[in-house]
């Protein structure tokens, strides 16, 4: 009885020192496809240039915090605000929905990105705020959903942009993406490896057909 109890025991760790190898193959196999899918299907609509993105009418600025952890300033924050001034000024989009995040006490994401598109010259009139803007998905599914948009320029990071746009291709939405500088790469290391498992989420969330946290009435945009 004993011995059949030590075989099984031996087979239940073989199978477990085979299953955690290929489970890890599986992991990083899943993520080189999603990563590929997304950079492929997307290639050819991120712009670095104000001259040479199509215009749209609409701007979707994804929010970010203006400062880090540690109080520094947050320069995918600072980049984003420059980029949308940028596209704004070439006559490339008419107005600006900043979509983020202000789901805690002193923290919002829209009106901080709000403040700073002011103090470069944009008209408040041509700003609306999403303050529901929780995820990139929530972010584009309500640029349709609510603010009525079929088509507009996604202004963010490329890696960033590459993922919201992709979001949109699965809902037959028309959307370019301008590319906002990016950081080097010692300071983007941790973003830029949360992307890469962001973009297998991404498949899982448009198989299950995952909505935003919230929608609401509409918003027109004059």
């Amino acid at each position: 009885m004993r011995n059949m109890k030590i075989k099984k025991t031996g087979r239940w760790r073989r199978r477990i020192k085979w299953a955690i190898p290929i489970g890890i193959l599986l992991i990083v196999a899943m993520t080189m496809a999603a990563n590929y899918t997304v950079e492929y299907a997307t290639d050819s609509l991120v712009y670095k240039e104000p001259a040479s993105i199509p215009y749209n009418k609409v701007g979707l600025l994804l929010g970010t915090s203006k400062t880090l952890r540690s109080g520094n300033p947050n320069q995918y924050f600072r980049n984003r605000i420059q980029a949308t001034v940028a596209l704004f000024k070439a006559r490339k989009i008419d107005a600006i929905v900043i979509s983020g995040d202000n789901s805690r006490e002193g923290y919002n994401e829209p009106e901080d990105m709000q403040a700073e598109l002011l103090k470069e010259g944009i008209p408040k009139n041509k700003i609306y705020l999403d303050y529901a803007g929780f995820r990139t998905l929530d972010s584009v599914v309500r640029m349709e959903k609510i603010f009525a948009q079929s088509s507009f320029t996604v202004i963010s990071q490329e890696f960033h942009n590459r993922r919201a746009i992709y979001i949109a291709q699965a809902r037959d939405l028309q959307v370019v993406g301008f590319n906002a500088e990016d950081v080097n790469a010692y300071s983007g290391f941790k973003t830029q490896l949360r992307e890469k498992f962001a973009r297998v989420k991404l498949f899982l969330d448009l198989y299950t057909n995952k909505s935003p946290k919230y929608l609401g009435e509409k918003i027109i945009i004059k």
